[in-house]
């Protein structure tokens, strides 16, 4: 095989399962993402992401998730034509490609140097989309932010990797930056992280993940200026559009079904969008 070389591991290299599963399922013929960059880019990468071990359910499940961010910021971009979109974590998502934001959108996509390298030898340049090459929890990439615009935050993947110390002082930082703004991310309640850390495709890479959240009120309380929008569970009766779901196996939907009768099961996964 020929192509880009990666050599990423532990957390870094989690990036490589979502954008598979997000090429997987952009190839399938009912897609709901068709993200042909993510598809381009897999294919462009030597790497054997079959050790990855992405069935069907997986892909159509980090569809999903993909899915409603983007509407999300859709909506938000909708409302603040003029809008900062701050994508944190961003790996190779290629989001900015899907969404095609107007000219009036400042997008900044950022993550690790070696990540926003391979970024740039992967995705075309794209007009008011910056790439900023940095660690998230160090604090000199905010500064290259605008600070009198709303700003869309995605983390996307992200927060369960870090101590809960760094999200809620990244998050203090964020929003200490910005006139106001929403917030998007995924969660998982204690059990849920103890068990994605042995799914198989985590496991391979040997991240560690550290932050779970039981309840969105915990994170409230350290950030008053959080107001809850919109909560989906994975699992629960205000779950994932249930077209989606009818799209994965039968062992997957009745996983699904059954987790939804038992709270502990149901509010394991959580996607979240807060106003500040």
């Amino acid at each position: 095989m020929s192509g880009e070389k990666v050599a990423l591991r532990g957390a870094k290299e989690t990036l490589l399962i979502t954008l598979c599963a997000k090429a997987g399922e952009s190839r399938l013929p009912d897609s709901l993402l068709k993200d042909r960059f993510a598809a381009d880019a897999v294919g462009r990468i030597d790497y054997d992401f079959v050790r990855l071990g992405i069935d069907r359910d997986m892909m159509i499940g980090v569809a999903l998730r993909a899915h409603v961010i983007d509407g999300w910021t859709r909506d938000f971009i909708a409302r603040h034509p003029e809008a900062t979109v701050l994508h944190l974590g961003c790996g190779l998502d290629a989001r900015v490609f899907r969404l095609e934001p107007p000219a009036g959108v400042r997008w900044f996509d950022v993550d690790y140097p070696d990540v926003i390298a391979l970024r740039q030898r992967l995705y075309p340049a794209r007009e008011n989309c910056t790439l900023l090459g940095s660690s998230v929890i160090e604090p000199g990439w905010i500064e290259a932010v605008p600070r009198d615009r709303p700003a869309f935050v995605i983390a996307e993947g992200l927060l369960p990797y870090l101590p809960e110390e760094e999200v809620v002082i990244l998050l203090e930082r964020v929003m200490d930056h910005v006139p106001g703004g929403e917030l998007a991310f995924d969660a998982y309640s204690h059990l849920g992280l103890s068990l994605i850390a042995w799914q198989p495709s985590v496991h391979s890479t040997g991240a560690v993940l550290h932050w779970a959240l039981d309840d969105p009120r915990e994170l409230m309380r350290k950030l008053p200026r959080l107001e809850l929008v919109q909560e989906l569970t994975g699992y629960g009766a205000d779950g994932f559009d249930p077209r989606q779901v009818a799209r994965m196996s039968l062992p997957a939907r009745a996983a699904i079904q059954i987790f939804g009768w038992i709270p502990a099961l149901s509010q394991m996964a959580r996607l979240l969008r807060f106003r500040f």
